[in-house]
This record gives C-alpha cells, sequence and structure tokens, in this order.
C-alpha cells in the first residue's frame, strides 16, 4: 500500500487537471458564483489563534482551517474523518462513536491535551478533560470552518490547550437564512472480526436547519438532527506477543479479546444513537452590537474506551448547554453553562459486589469570559481579557469529588513594523486544585520578505491542570485470580483451608491529589506562504512535556519507583480481600499474610499483593520533534487540490531532576512516524467530487487494560470520495460517499473496532 499512495495521488490530481482543461461549453456564473469566487481567493481570516481576527500568513501560531463548502462535500461520517487530513493530527477511532483526536502527540483513548471549542466555548467534558465528540451540538452545513491551531495554545485560552485548539465556528443565522435538510442512509463491510457473520452493518441519519431574518434587529436558527450506527466488528483471537519496542527486556502482548456477546469475560459490541438540538437567537443593537441567545442539547450512547477497559455509554446520557455572548467590535462578554448527565457501566471491570463498575457523573461548569482588543499608535495590537469558571462534580468513580473554580487572565501585544511582526503575551491561571499559579508565555517574531509571505520562530509554554478524576478517583475492582493452592503443603496446618479455593483479588485505582500540572514548552519554527492560488506551508517543531499526567499500573513498574510512586501493600495489618470463585467474600487471615511476606526468594517469594494497583503520577521529561508540509491549490474556481506530510519521531527520554520520576519506557505509546494526505475537490453548477488518500503508519499503543493488550497498528491507506450532483438550480444536492474504498482491515488503535469499506447515500436540500 505504500507504493499505492503516490500512484493514486498523481493519478488523482492528474485526472482532475485534465478534466478542468477539457474544452467545453461554460455558461456565465451567476452573480453568486462570482461572489463564491471572489471569496475563495481572499486571504482566510482566523480568530483561534490569539482571539482576535487576523489573516492565517499573519496568525502568531500555525493553523489549518477546513472551510465549510469542504466540510459538508467531504467524504467524513464523524470529525476524526475530517481533521484526519489536516498536518500534524492524530486521530483515532475505536468504535463507532469513540474517536480521538491530538496534534503533534501520540493519540490514545480518553485523550485530554486538545482544547476543543465551539464558537468558543469549551466542549470537553471537565472533569476529566476529554471529548466527546458526539456532544457537539451542530449540523455540517451550519459550519462556517473549522480553525486548527496546531501546537500549544494556553496563552490565551488557558489548561487543556496543550496540544493545541480545534474551533468549530459555526454560521449566524443571516449568514444561513434558509431552510436546509440532509438525510443519510448506508452499510459497512463487516466481513471479518466478531460480527462476520452478522451481515453489513448499517448507519443512518438525518437533520434540519431553518434560520430567518424578520428584521433587522433580529435573526434566528433552529436546527435538529439524529445519528444512528450499528455496532463494527471487534478484532478476534490475541494480541501478537512482541518485545517493548522501548524495552525490548519487557513482553507484551498475548491477551485474548473478549468475546462480542454477553458472556464471563466478553461482553457485546454497541453502536451509538445520537439525538441533537440546537437554538441561536441573534439580537443586533443600533449602535453595532450583538446579544446572541443560544442552547442546545446533545444525547450519545455507545462505547468508549479507557485504560480500565471499556464503558458503555446508556441511552438518555447528554449534554445540554445554554450561552450568552455580548459583542460590539473587539470587545466580546460573554458566559455559558455545560451541564452533563451521563451513566456508564463498564464492560468487563467488576466491583467488589462482582457487579459492573459504574461511571456515572453529573457535571455543571459554569464560565464568564471577557476579552478586548485595541490598535495604539497604528503599530501595537494589545489583546486582553479573563474568565472566570466554576465546576460542580458528582461522578461515582471519585466520590470525595469537590468542587473547583478556576481564574484566568491573558495580555498580549503584537508589534508591527516594515517587515516585523513581534508577538509576546502572557495568561496566568489559578486552579482550585493547585496550590500555586501557572504562568503560560508565548513568544513569536515574524519576518515578511512579502506580503503574502510570513517566516515565524515561537516559542509557547501550556498546561493541562489535574483533573477532578485524576485527583479523587477511587475505585475497588476484582482484578487477577489468585490460586494459593500450590502453597498449602508450606503453610501451617491451621492455614491452610484459607488457601483452599483460589480467589479473585479486590484491588483499588486511586487519585493522586498531589499531582502537578502537565506543561509542554514547545518552540517551532514555520512558513506560510501563497503563490497565486497556491498556498504553502512548513512547520518543524520541538515539544518537551514535563509532569505528564499518566494513569499508570503500578505493578508494571520496577519495585523500588513503584514504592516511591506511593504502592502500598496487603499485609497483617492490611490483610488482602476478594471473592472466592464460588462468589463468597474472604479476607486472607493476618498470620497468612505475615507467612505469604516471609517466603524466600528461593521458593518464588515474597508474595506480596498490591493494595493499589493503578494511580496517577507525574513523569519526568519527554521530547518529541516533528516536520510538516503542506500545499493547497486552487486550479480553477471549481476545483482544488491539497497534499501534505506529517513526520514524527519516536518520543525521546530526557534526564529528569531530583523530584521527578524517569518516564519509564513502558508507559509510552509511539505515534505513527509518517502520516501522508492528498486530496482534489470540484464543485460546479452540476457536479460535486471529492477524492481523498491517507497514509498512517504503524503506531505502538499502550494505554488500555494491562500489558497484554499492549501492541502495535499495522500501517494503512485510506481512500475516501465523494460523487454527486446538484440539482433544481442547486436546491437539492444528491452524493454517494464512501470510505476506505480500498477495503482495508483497519485497526486505528490496538484495542479498537475493525474499520472496513463504507458506502453511504446523501439527499442535502437547502431553500432560501
Amino acid at each position: 500500500m505504500k507504493g499505492l499512495f503516490p500512484a493514486v495521488s498523481l493519478g488523482l490530481l492528474w485526472a482532475v487537471a485534465a478534466a478542468a482543461q477539457e474544452p467545453k461549453p461554460t455558461p456565465s456564473p451567476s452573480p453568486q458564483k462570482e461572489q463564491d469566487q471572489t471569496i475563495k481567493r481572499e486571504e482566510t481570516i482566523v480568530v483561534s489563534a490569539g482571539k482576535v481576527e487576523t489573516t492565517l500568513i499573519n496568525a502568531p501560531a500555525t493553523m489549518s482551517v477546513i472551510p465549510g463548502d469542504a466540510i459538508v462535500d467531504a467524504p467524513a461520517n464523524n470529525y476524526g474523518d475530517l481533521l484526519r487530513s489536516v498536518p500534524g493530527m492524530n486521530v483515532v477511532q475505536t468504535s463507532a462513536r469513540d474517536v480521538n483526536v491530538t496534534s503533534r502527540q501520540a493519540t490514545g483513548t480518553l485523550t485530554n491535551s486538545q482544547l476543543v471549542l465551539l464558537d468558543g466555548r469549551s466542549v470537553y467534558l471537565d472533569f476529566f478533560g476529554l471529548v466527546l465528540w458526539d456532544f457537539v451540538p451542530t449540523n455540517a452545513a451550519d459550519i462556517k470552518q473549522i480553525e486548527v491551531v496546531r501546537g500549544p495554545a494556553s496563552a490565551v485560552w488557558g489548561a487543556n490547550a496543550l496540544t493545541g485548539v480545534i474551533n468549530i465556528i459555526t454560521k449566524s443565522p443571516r449568514e444561513a437564512e434558509g431552510f436546509g435538510a440532509t438525510l443519510t442512509g448506508g452499510i459497512f463491510d463487516r466481513s471479518v472480526g466478531s460480527r462476520a457473520d452478522e451481515g453489513n452493518g448499517k448507519s443512518f441519519g438525518g437533520n434540519f436547519s431553518i434560520a430567518r431574518a424578520p428584521n433587522e434587529k433580529i435573526s434566528w436558527r433552529l436546527s435538529a438532527g439524529y445519528f444512528d450506527s450499528d455496532p463494527y466488528s471487534r478484532p478476534q483471537g490475541t494480541v501478537p506477543r512482541i518485545p517493548n519496542p522501548l524495552q525490548p527486556s519487557f513482553i507484551v502482548g498475548g491477551g485474548a479479546y473478549p468475546p462480542d456477546r454477553d458472556v464471563l469475560g466478553g461482553y457485546p459490541n454497541n453502536g451509538t444513537k445520537q439525538p441533537k438540538a440546537d437554538l441561536r437567537v441573534d439580537q443586533e443593537f443600533a449602535d453595532g452590537g450583538r446579544m446572541t441567545y443560544q442552547g442546545g442539547y446533545a444525547g450519545t450512547t455507545g462505547i468508549v474506551h479507557t485504560g480500565i477497559g471499556p464503558f458503555d455509554i446508556q441511552s438518555g446520557s447528554y449534554l445540554a448547554y445554554g450561552k450568552l455572548q455580548y459583542n460590539k467590535g473587539a470587545l466580546k462578554i460573554g458566559g455559558f453553562g455545560n451541564f452533563v448527565d451521563a451513566n456508564a457501566p463498564n464492560e468487563l471491570a467488576r466491583g467488589p459486589d462482582g457487579r459492573p463498575v459504574v461511571l456515572a457523573f453529573k457535571t455543571q461548569t459554569y464560565d464568564f469570559e471577557v476579552g478586548h482588543s485595541t490598535v495604539l499608535g497604528g503599530k501595537h495590537l494589545l489583546s486582553y481579557g479573563g474568565n472566570a469558571r466554576r465546576n460542580n462534580f458528582d461522578i461515582t468513580l471519585a466520590p470525595n469529588s469537590k468542587g473547583r473554580n478556576e481564574f484566568g487572565a491573558y495580555f498580549q501585544e503584537e508589534y508591527f513594523v516594515n517587515q516585523w511582526r513581534l508577538s509576546a503575551g502572557v495568561r496566568v491561571d489559578k486552579f482550585g486544585n493547585l496550590k500555586d499559579p501557572f504562568f503560560s508565555p508565548r513568544l513569536s517574531l515574524m519576518y515578511k520578505p512579502l506580503t503574502s509571505h510570513s517566516l515565524r520562530v515561537s516559542f509557547n509554554r501550556a498546561f493541562r491542570a489535574p483533573s477532578d478524576i485524576n485527583n479523587y478517583l477511587s475505585q475497588e475492582i476484582l482484578a487477577r485470580l489468585i490460586d494459593l493452592r500450590p502453597l498449602a503443603p508450606l503453610l501451617p496446618p491451621a492455614l491452610r483451608p484459607a488457601v483452599a479455593t483460589p480467589f479473585l483479588l479486590i484491588v483499588n485505582n486511586v487519585g493522586n491529589p498531589n499531582v502537578k500540572a502537565q506543561s509542554l514548552n514547545a518552540y517551532e519554527f514555520a512558513y506560510t506562504g501563497r503563490v497565486g492560488d497556491t498556498t504553502l506551508g512548513f512547520a518543524v517543531y520541538q515539544n518537551d512535556m514535563t509532569n505528564d499526567i499518566n494513569f499508570t499500573n503500578l505493578t508494571t513498574l520496577p519495585l523500588d519507583l513503584a514504592l516511591r510512586s506511593g504502592l502500598t501493600f496487603y499485609s497483617a495489618a492490611n490483610p488482602a480481600r476478594g471473592l472466592t470463585v464460588t462468589g463468597q467474600p474472604i479476607t486472607l487471615p493476618p498470620p497468612l499474610m505475615t507467612v505469604l511476606a516471609s517466603i524466600p526468594a528461593q521458593l518464588g517469594g515474597p508474595i506480596l499483593f498490591p493494595s493499589i494497583v493503578s494511580t496517577y503520577l507525574n513523569f519526568g521529561p519527554l521530547r518529541q520533534r516533528g516536520l510538516e508540509l503542506s500545499v493547497e491549490h486552487q486550479i480553477t474556481h471549481d476545483v482544488s487540490a491539497f497534499a501534505n506530510y506529517s513526520y514524527q519521531n519516536t518520543p525521546t527520554v530526557l534526564d529528569t531532576s531530583a523530584d521527578q520520576i524517569r518516564y519509564p519506557l513502558t508507559e509510552i505509546n509511539i505515534p505513527a512516524k509518517n502520516r501522508f494526505n492528498a486530496g482534489v475537490s470540484a464543485s460546479t453548477k452540476r457536479f460535486i467530487g471529492n477524492a481523498q488518500v491517507s497514509f498512517v503508519d504503524k503506531a505502538y499503543w499502550q494505554d488500555v487494560l494491562n500489558p497484554d493488550f499492549a501492541g502495535f497498528t499495522k500501517s494503512y491507506t485510506l481512500v475516501n470520495a465523494t460523487v454527486g450532483a446538484r440539482w433544481a438550480d442547486g436546491k437539492v444536492v444528491t452524493s454517494i460517499k464512501g470510505t476506505n474504498l480500498l477495503n482495508q482491515t483497519i485497526q486505528q488503535h490496538v484495542y479498537g473496532d475493525i474499520l472496513k469499506l463504507g458506502v453511504m447515500g446523501e439527499v442535502r436540500v437547502f431553500v432560501k
């Protein structure tokens, strides 16, 4: 498949270019078409890099933009499919609903380093910092553009903008006035894996959006939608046993994938159901100000993978929100509330009562923010602002969780003279669970030899505050089966009955209230330029992470490191507990614990059961370096093409300071070293077409369950395409979207579902 990638890419580019040059009668463009053409050739305006409007070339951070027309025509089923084509982005899909996205770092389950925003409102779940992408309540046709900041952005956005920002910006009701509706339905191949005998899977969905501007003062938009998908197939068999690529003496793999049915050690894989609704009202004032009133709801069901196994989000789980925002020029004042209520039993982990561990969480997030910018002397652009946030948590896995207050303020100056632009700023944040405030500076020096070309060197520092789960997780689980019967002959007769029956050991996963903020220092050199209708991009970066907050299985660490990390053992004063194979509770007698701890090494001892199996720890420095190249070209006003390449090296463990734990090699995910994307799109008065090719190198994962499920995923090539036609003067669009057209058997995570060929039909209607 590696050889196929350039051949397919060049073939697609040649075919589209040839079609574009083929002589054919061309009707005179309509005024709307001429306007669209002009817009396409104008410089893209972005806001996410510094919370102020600027051109893409002048942005103080490396950015990518996915425009709205590319979003609706893209051969994509979810946000992961859309973002996969952005340079520097690592995307994994592990179930019908579970998608994780990270820039310039290894991705994994429960990714929490990428800040995701909807019109500037954070949509990550504050109790953990992760993003459930199906909780983003908007329809694709309502999106104006998606801005991706590739690199840390805490200097303006604060916590959780550790590795980057994804800001989904929607159209205002006046920009999208009219009625639109979309219906989709299709099938996907399940000929391999756990569902091979059940035939193809099915998915369908629909949404509508109606926007009106009855007068100059009021405009509004109502949107709603629904998506339903069958489950994918899960892999079967066992994970191959291999040496850990960073520590060959540590053998990983060998774990058997759970059966895809409700039996002991297995669980049925589930699809997803996702209802959504959103209402926005804009009130315009005579002085140029605008007040926006907005509220929305998004529900979901399906599998989310975690370090202690998969949780199944139940029907009725939802995120609701309300938002108020006032804009006048550069002044922005607003507030929002996010309200989450979800229930998700674990499909594998069992509590001390033998029942599934349940993650139920009710959280409320209230945020108030103000921001402004002004120009002084024609050469200084000052931007400043701040926010206050309150989080309330009610989480079953963290019964001792506490509400949290957060405060932040930022100041940034851009100084520009002749061909130079200097951007310098800092943000300070104080979190209730951190003793000291955290400072996030940014420094960027840009040189513009020509108006449409910029060279930039920059330094950024970003952070992620410990989440409530990081601090207060407390969950007892039934762990491995313990069989002490072979030791019976070595024990006094009075203790032999205590080992006559194997038992399931009860251990505890706990949080760490002393964990520090995770931080990242990023250094970058970048170039962005336009040559005619071609946009070029280049970036080389170094990210130095320190105090990485890592959920660590302490039993895989060396004993001295485990003890230093707070690992405690069962003892005579703290005897081991569990359930026998007959389901009866058991507590080992204190005298037996004393005996087990005193067995000499030559006989296999001492036998020490850890009472804490996993916790959150800060690890020492880890370095990630990478390179990104990109080109976008407008072949004609109807046809465009793009290609990009991303390189990430294997993370490097750096030396630690005296108070740090050296990053264990067994705790590192290794991202795909090479990633290529290329595509062409055409949008004429009559037809639409879009073809994309993505190659992703092999990657190594160790972040689910125990080392038995660590291992590599194979490299893969995704070929996706859309073909469609416009009807009724463009009011109706019918299309067919295909994903994984080569029908490769793809696993994007070693524990993830199998992705095969998918075909989706779509009918889209829009009436002014």
